[in-house]
């Protein structure tokens, strides 16, 4: 197994989460960023390389840079979605490899919550994307709901087998006091929560929340002097292979079946490795179609792989550790926060739900309409 020790994520923090309305999305982003740098034992003044993405302004890392009082030597605003925050720990790598800086600050926030954004009619809608929103498909769910019917179509999966996805992140959400959805959920209950978009339930859809998170990535050099032990990138890989479902190539299957297999290579790792995965659960087909497309099962066989327990707590596959987003939180791009969790169950430090002696994290961003996939391998020393 081969562990190239270019960089680390030395320092991790989220902000207040669920409902905030006394706070604006450059206070959460402020908290969360702070936080993260006293996690790490450094300062404003130590951050060189600023990536940040978000729909909350034009140009985020301008706003964020001047409210935070840092002039970046390199700054990155990629935004592909959800997946966003994975593919910015990849860039980080290479900015650190390349020479270009040592210090690494990744930040997201959204209000979505407070601010009522979540399903919010858009104006005009023009060049690719009037060929779908003005026939009514509602976006993101429409594109996840036709995807999962198209799943059950081709490889019979149930809706009970999307269900146990939801109730597993549940019972995970149980174990974690911040979760913003704790209560006890079975697979009768999202059968029987209404329908957002057929075959989609309710509880098969994630939450809305507000919430930011903050990320340090440094070089080795900077990494060995950090409060905490380094949890080093292994690999990391990303694609995108649409805009619109219209264009999708297959919408059974995503780009985790390039990055999945690229990232690993990089790493030196097999799927035997993975002590705990991060899967973006926007939706839970998301995580049936991702798990395919990474090689953890065949394609067709999600629905199997995700039954019984195998992610839930106490399963052969340890997944979505905090509870995900359907039922941790998801402020509307969730992806720092899978790579949060992942840091904290490879520190040792999740608690209550902490997987034994987990050494190498999986973490699979998605974004958009299935269209962006990014992945990340994590490992301690």
């Amino acid at each position: 197994m081969r562990r190239d020790r270019i960089a680390a994520i030395v320092g991790i923090a989220e902000s207040d989460i669920g409902v905030t309305p006394d706070k604006t999305v450059l206070q959460l982003q402020a908290q969360a960023a702070v936080r993260a740098l006293t996690d790490a034992g450094l300062h404003t003044r130590d951050v060189q390389a600023l990536f940040c993405a978000g729909a909350w302004t034009t140009w985020t890392n301008l706003m964020l840079a001047e409210y935070l009082g840092i002039q970046p030597i390199y700054t990155d605003s990629t935004n592909i979605g959800g997946s966003s925050f994975e593919a910015h720990i990849g860039h980080a790598v290479a900015g650190i490899q390349a020479g270009l800086f040592e210090v690494a600050l990744i930040v997201y926030g959204s209000t979505q919550r407070s601010q009522r954004l979540r399903g919010k009619v858009p104006g005009e809608v023009g060049l690719t994307e009037q060929y779908e929103a003005p026939f009514g498909l509602p976006v993101p769910v429409g594109a996840y709901a036709m995807a999962a019917m198209r799943h059950m179509y081709e490889y019979g999966t149930r809706s009970e087998q999307l269900a146990e996805v939801a109730v597993a992140a549940r019972q995970w959400a149980m174990q974690n006091p911040r979760a913003f959805a704790r209560d006890p959920l079975s697979v009768e209950d999202v059968l029987a929560s209404r329908m957002i978009c057929e075959p989609l339930h309710l509880y098969d859809c994630c939450l809305v929340t507000d919430g930011g998170g903050a990320i340090v990535v440094t070089s080795e050099r900077v990494a060995r002097q950090c409060r905490h032990k380094p949890i080093w990138v292994l690999g990391h890989a990303e694609t995108h292979t649409h805009h619109t479902l219209l264009s999708m190539p297959d919408v059974t299957s995503t780009g985790a079946a390039v990055t999945g297999p690229r990232a690993m290579a990089m790493a030196g790792i097999r799927h035997d490795d993975v002590d705990v995965a991060e899967i973006y659960d926007s939706f839970t087909i998301t995580v049936i179609v991702t798990l395919e497309a990474l090689g953890f099962c065949h394609q067709g066989e999600g629905g199997a792989f995700v039954s019984g327990g195998r992610i839930a707590p106490g399963g052969s596959f340890p997944m979505n550790t905090n509870g995900g987003g359907l039922s941790y939180c998801h402020p509307g791009m969730y992806g720092i926060f899978l790579l949060i969790e992942a840091a904290l169950q490879l520190r040792g430090d999740a608690g209550m739900r902490q997987v034994p002696n987990a050494q190498i994290a999986l973490v699979h961003g998605t974004g958009v309409q299935l269209s962006s996939s990014a992945t990340v391998v994590l490992g301690r020393d």
